[in-house]
């Protein structure tokens, strides 16, 4: 099923500010040469997570799924001076890519690259989060929702990204593990009364998660 629009999608990019040179690069070369570009956050994506994070002015960010740095580098625009921001790749080769571009960031400093399984890297990470940006394997969406959230400051976000996965989840019956581990996802973030959402409609689909004030 075809989410997007293309008019609308290309409309939508002429009104929303161009990325950065670097972040710009990165989709550039994510798009020419990387056989699963589809994965990539993409330019009104970007943006999105850019004014997100400058919104929050985050201390620290953890993103679940680095693919090729693209994301992180926008994420990374809105964080507090002083802040880090870890992402956690278990793709080698995609890992090296992304260290690569944050090299040329010259964001050492900020961003903390961590490659392998996620599951066993975010409970060595002691850290309290003020947005977690999850867009790795969808049948451990829960599993990573969980592993953070605990963790997640009150009043802090969680970013969950391919919720709608493709258009499978509108379907009358849900098939496939991956959309019928998002449904799953997205049912066990509404029945949670930790937190508020909102399910955005951009690309394919952002839910917006806040953990309520304690």
């Amino acid at each position: 099923m075809e989410l997007v629009n293309q008019k609308a999608e290309s409309y939508s990019e002429i009104f929303t500010s161009s990325l950065d040179e670097l972040p710009a690069q990165i989709a550039a070369e994510t798009y020419a040469s990387h056989s699963h570009s589809n994965m990539l956050s993409g330019h009104v994506q970007g943006i999105l997570l850019e004014m997100l994070s400058c919104m929050i002015r985050p201390h620290r960010i953890l993103e679940i799924g680095t693919f090729t740095g693209f994301s992180a580098l926008c994420l990374a625009k809105g964080l507090h001076p002083g802040g880090i921001l870890h992402t956690i790749e278990i793709r080698e080769e995609d890992a090296f890519t992304s260290q690569r571009n944050f090299d040329k960031a010259n964001a050492r400093d900020f961003i903390k690259l961590h490659l392998g399984d996620a599951r066993q890297i975010i409970p060595s990470l002691q850290e309290e989060w003020d947005i977690v940006f999850i867009d790795a394997d969808k049948v451990s969406y829960i599993e990573y929702y969980e592993l953070t959230l605990p963790r997640l400051k009150p009043g802090g976000f969680i970013i969950a990204d391919n919720v709608l996965f493709h258009g499978q989840v509108l379907e009358a019956e849900v098939r496939g593990k991956n959309a019928v581990a998002i449904h799953a996802f997205n049912e066990h973030v509404k029945n949670d009364s930790r937190v508020e959402q909102v399910l955005l409609t951009v690309r394919d689909g952002l839910m917006l998660i806040r953990k309520k004030d304690q």
